[in-house]
């Protein structure tokens, strides 16, 4: 049943930064503003980094969106 279920791809917010080139305060930001998919983890925020990266490139495509 679950053979075939991918857990999503979580980094840091450092790590995200690293990943995709931004800086931390922003990849921040986006997940304190709801804008990116991410779980809390005690005081780490892990952002799930392909939503992370489709956010990104809906902004290319036009702009954005939740």
């Amino acid at each position: 049943m679950f053979e075939n279920l991918k857990p999503p791809r979580m980094a840091t917010v450092i790590e995200a930064a690293k990943i995709t080139g931004l800086a931390k305060h922003y990849v921040r930001q986006l997940a304190l503003q709801n804008k990116v998919s991410h779980v809390r983890a005690g005081k780490k925020i892990l952002i799930n980094v392909e939503k992370l990266i489709e956010f990104l490139n809906a902004g290319e495509n036009g702009g954005a969106t939740c």
